[in-house]
């Protein structure tokens, strides 16, 4: 039960190694290789159309308003924490007042 069954070895042959072909000769007339148009930098690669131009356009807007709206936020988050440090500079202030008046009276 508690003996491990191990699989039966395995029974590959490795394939047979096929002959590669002979290299063709293009030195005989009428045998030349059929000159290949190289493409342009990006010509053969994209196949540009007007919706593909639209949805760049529309992905490039989407991105520009996340990342503004990551931005804004940012700014957001800044502005209420200096906010909320200016409002207990205050208090501190009033009650530091009120401190020091109440011992000067004493």
């Amino acid at each position: 039960m508690f003996k491990p069954k191990y699989p039966s070895p395995d029974t590959y042959t490795p394939a047979t190694i096929r002959p590669t072909p002979a290299p063709v000769d293009y030195s005989e007339p009428g045998s030349a290789p059929v000159p290949v148009k190289s493409p342009s930098a990006f010509g053969g690669l994209v196949q540009s159309s007007p919706g593909t131009a639209l949805a760049l356009a529309a992905g490039g807007v989407a991105g520009v308003l996340a990342l503004a709206s990551v931005a804004v936020s940012l700014l957001l988050a800044v502005a209420v924490t200096a906010v909320a440090l200016s409002v207990s500079a205050v208090v501190m202030l009033f009650l530091v007042r009120a401190l020091r008046q109440e011992f000067k009276s004493r």
